[in-house]
């Protein structure tokens, strides 16, 4: 019988391979998601924590002289993520800590970002408390996540199909969290979000959601 990871593994072969792949694949990437991060990261303050960095894909939405509190576990990251800061201007300070143990005091940011990083941590209800914990009252959590798409649909099939080599691959990956109801749920005082689809050759990231919640 299989069991859920309790923890983030920090496997030395997946974790230099999605290093390599995101850092590969992030202008690509970000020109399938460039118009969807503009609306949900504009106008971002001097100061944002941001939940699964990675390769510092979100530095270009961020004004210069932006200070990055980076929640990473992932070392194999960390290279271009301070590489990604200072090509962009940012003051960057890592945190190698899983997004379910954030480890900054209660009610202390004003904006948490995150982007394809729901679907691969272990207990994503955990992050999302954790994202409410450090929030300041107003504060903003704004987000960008690939989700299950809908029942009976040729997507939705190919992401039950592929879903423990898709998971193995990328770090625990699931294509199948219903993100959206987890967030509005979550007890923010609003929550305004969007469903969209991307057109992709990786079929099962095509089912997106985007968004604000406000603490």
């Amino acid at each position: 019988m299989e069991t859920e990871p309790s923890e983030f593994e920090r496997h030395p072969g997946r974790g230099r391979f999605n290093a390599a792949f995101f850092g590969v694949m992030d202008g690509y990437i970000n020109w399938l998601l460039r118009k969807h991060k503009t609306a949900v990261y504009g106008d971002l303050p001097q100061t944002v924590v941001e939940i699964g960095s990675g390769v510092g894909a979100n530095f270009r939405y961020m004004q210069r002289g932006t200070k990055v509190i980076a929640v990473e576990p992932n070392p194999y990251m960390h290279r271009s993520l301070r590489l990604a800061a200072k090509r962009h201007g940012i003051e960057l300070e890592i945190r190698d800590v899983v997004g379910e143990r954030i480890d900054l005091p209660d009610s202390t940011a004003d904006t948490v970002i995150s982007s394809l990083v729901l679907c691969t941590v272990v207990d994503p209800g955990q992050v999302v408390s954790e994202v409410r914990r450090v929030l300041r009252p107003g504060g903003r959590y704004s987000f960008l996540e690939h989700v299950a798409a809908l029942e009976g649909t040729p997507t939705r099939r190919v992401q039950r199909m592929v879903r423990r080599p898709w998971a193995w691959v990328f770090e625990g990956c699931s294509c199948e969290r219903d993100l959206e109801t987890m967030i509005r749920s979550a007890g923010f005082s609003s929550v305004e979000m969007h469903s969209y689809r991307i057109h992709s050759p990786f079929v099962p990231f095509n089912t997106q959601v985007a968004g604000t919640a406000v603490a």
